[in-house]
């Protein structure tokens, strides 16, 4: 079954088709998307979740489990193994 598309202009002018009520334009977002750090690995809803609830270190992220983070409103299940990834590389783990 199609989905119908609504034409949505974003604060800044960008126009953009979107299906859902998410608002959020993907114009302003790639110009958002960090060019490195642990952030720049997720897709922007993964990035909005943790940057929503104040989680932009990999200190603060240590301090949640895994249940915790996929808890989050656009934390998907694909963004977990990157999440390890960078704990990792910081010899940083989910909180058990």
């Amino acid at each position: 079954m199609p989905t119908s598309k609504t034409l949505k202009t974003c604060e800044k002018g960008h126009q953009f088709y979107k299906s859902s009520d998410c608002s959020s334009c993907p114009s302003c977002e790639k110009e958002r998307k960090p060019n490195s750090g642990f952030l720049s690995r997720l897709g922007a809803p993964a990035r909005r979740a943790l940057e929503n609830n104040g989680i932009l270190t990999l200190e603060k992220l240590s301090e949640f489990t895994e249940k915790e983070i996929l808890q989050l409103h656009g934390m998907g299940p694909t963004s977990l193994p990157k999440l390890r990834a960078a704990l990792k590389e910081e010899r940083l783990s989910f909180k058990n």
